[in-house]
């Protein structure tokens, strides 16, 4: 045999560079066309044919099913789409991925576009320099689709020749002549294929060229692409193991929907691939079962046809695909107070961008949580029971300790994210968004300090008069209200937040904090009440005062990203 390692390494190092241009011109892409796509995605509805077409838009732009079922995925656990219109979206993937299969088909094996590729880099390698991002997203895709070819070149080249090493080929003699048996066996080696390399693209570009070279027939190539299919759905589903139930429900029904168009597909496949191959012969095309050089138009009028076909049959059957799935994947009575990544711990998203929307979504959840946390400190205040006061006291401290943890897991995926090229916007926002998770965790540690310092009081049975409990929930109302405008401010976004709320709530709070002093001080001189419980107070109300100031800075930071912070003249701080 005349094909040793090196030229393995060879072949498995051209599968590599074609993965990395198609990667290169994916990003590239997406930070080129990512506002649009995001906009696209989080405006659609449930109109099924809106989300066909925009799933299959996407893909063609992505180049990869795989990347834009992922996208879904995450949209779902981020709440941007429903499961009935993730569906559509899905199966519109399916139709976008054949995209690939023609450019190869039409390009890749009919023209030298590889000769054209080292001028190309040539002519976009200055754009790489460019201090615009928008020249240098177009100089990588570029790159990107001219390393594409190049890779596709190289495996051609390098792929064994059959006539030369007969004895390549000599393993799957044995499984090439099982009748169905045959098509099922190189249907599982399409899935196994795509799971381990990760992109149904390249999997169907390896697929054409193993044709080319005359390794497998038309028949086995089409069964590989039905595996392909089902190998494609692996990547959701692994991306879906860590997301909330919606999410996982969203990534089963495209398993299931790929599953199903597999079985039917598996039913009529010898009559459908004889159909495809008479029209193509009729039509003055070369026969795919006899010539080679036929396989790559026929290859890929089958991957269209047959993902075309599964979609507009199973389209009508999405309520019934999302009951299945509901059943299948059931809300467990999980403890709701798990503070479990919902949106950001499914990897880094196919762009920055996208990566900094989760992580909004997951910040908001976050806030809302440490704004739940002081309710508990309001229980906490009025509970006399002492087993109840014990149980809810483990809960906020429960709440602080994994508060921290949260902080650092965001924190941790944010440098994560500033890896990444980053227009001037997302800059601001992930420097935004590292202030963000440090105030709301502040506020996490105000609210623990306040229920220790009400856990000191009932140790040392101090007892509040009733004018002291009514300053002290008036001050709590005012905080209440302050962490409600600030969850608001996060929510309405980073162009439309209005400030002024935030101040006038700060001023009230800063004022109602002086005037309780000075009243405190002459409480004490008074001895209208015990020294200790004069310091239980006063460490109350305090406290609660300096939560309010990490809720304002919230705000500030999200007003910080597009400079619309314009601080007023304050009186109390």
């Amino acid at each position: 045999m005349n094909y040793g390692i090196l030229d393995f390494l060879t072949m498995v190092g051209s599968l590599g560079l074609f993965l990395f241009g198609m990667k290169m011109l994916s990003e590239s892409l997406q930070k080129v066309a990512g506002d649009k796509m995001r906009n696209i995605l989080a405006a659609m509805t449930s109109n099924r044919l809106k989300g066909i077409l925009t799933g299959m838009l996407v893909t063609m732009v992505v180049q990869s099913s795989s990347a834009t079922t992922v996208m879904v995925v995450s949209f779902v656990n981020a709440g941007l789409l429903n499961l009935v219109q993730s569906i559509g979206v899905i199966m519109g993937a399916n139709i976008g991925t054949t995209f690939t299969a023609w450019l190869i088909s039409l390009l890749g094996f009919k023209f030298q576009i590889s000769a054209l590729a080292l001028p190309l880099i040539g002519l976009s390698f200055p754009l790489l320099f460019s201090k615009n991002n928008k020249r240098q997203s177009w100089g990588e895709l570029i790159i990107g689709f001219s390393l594409l070819f190049m890779g596709l070149d190289f495996l051609k080249s390098s792929v064994p020749n059959i006539g030369e090493n007969p004895e390549i080929l000599s393993f799957l003699s044995n499984y090439t002549n099982l009748g169905m048996g045959s098509v099922a066996i190189f249907i599982a080696i399409g899935t196994i294929l795509t799971v381990v390399i990760q992109s149904s693209s390249a999997t169907m570009a390896l697929t054409l060229v193993m044709c080319n070279q005359g390794w497998i027939s038309y028949e086995l190539a089409a069964a590989m692409v039905l595996g392909e299919n089902i190998g494609t759905t692996i990547t959701a589903n692994i991306a879906a193991a860590v997301a909330n139930v919606s999410a996982k429900r969203a990534a089963r029904a495209h398993l299931i929907f790929n599953l199903f168009g597999v079985f039917w597909m598996f039913l009529i496949f010898k009559w459908f691939i004889g159909t495809i191959s008479d029209h193509l012969i009729n039509m003055g095309a070369v026969n795919p079962f006899e010539n080679p050089e036929g396989v790559p138009i026929a290859l890929s009028v089958f991957h269209s046809s047959f993902n075309l076909i599964n979609t507009f049959v199973l389209v009508w059957f999405t309520p019934l695909i999302v009951k299945l799935v509901t059943k299948l994947i059931p809300i467990k009575d999980a403890e709701e107070e798990e503070f479990r990544l919902k949106h950001i711990g499914i990897g880094i998203m196919s762009t920055a961008e996208l990566s900094l929307l989760q992580t909004k979504k997951e910040i908001i959840i976050y806030s809302k949580r440490t704004t739940k946390m002081f309710g508990f400190v309001r229980e906490l205040f009025k509970e006399t029971n002492d087993k109840n006061f014990q149980q809810i006291f483990e809960r906020i401290a429960k709440y602080e300790d994994i508060s921290d943890r949260v902080e650092v897991e965001i924190a941790t995926y944010l440098n994560k994210v500033s890896g990444h090229d980053l227009s001037e916007e997302s800059s601001k926002r992930l420097q935004a968004m590292f202030k963000i998770i440090s105030d709301i965790e502040s506020i996490s540690d105000c609210n623990y300090n306040l229920a220790r310092t009400l856990r000191r009081k009932k140790e040392a049975n101090i007892w509040f008069n009733q004018e002291v409990r009514d300053n002290l929930n008036k001050m709590f109302d005012l905080v209440e209200e302050s962490l409600q405008i600030m969850n608001a401010n996060l929510e309405v976004g980073y162009t439309g937040i209005n400030l002024g709320p935030a101040y006038e709530i700060e001023e009230r709070i800063n004022q109602y904090r002086n005037g309780l002093k000075e009243e405190h001080i002459k409480n004490v001189e008074g001895n209208k009440y015990k020294y200790q419980a004069g310091v239980i107070y006063n460490d109350l109300f305090s406290e609660a005062e300096k939560l309010a100031d990490y809720a304002i800075n919230v705000s500030e930071d999200v007003a910080e990203i597009n400079n619309l912070l314009v601080k007023p003249t304050s009186q109390g701080k």
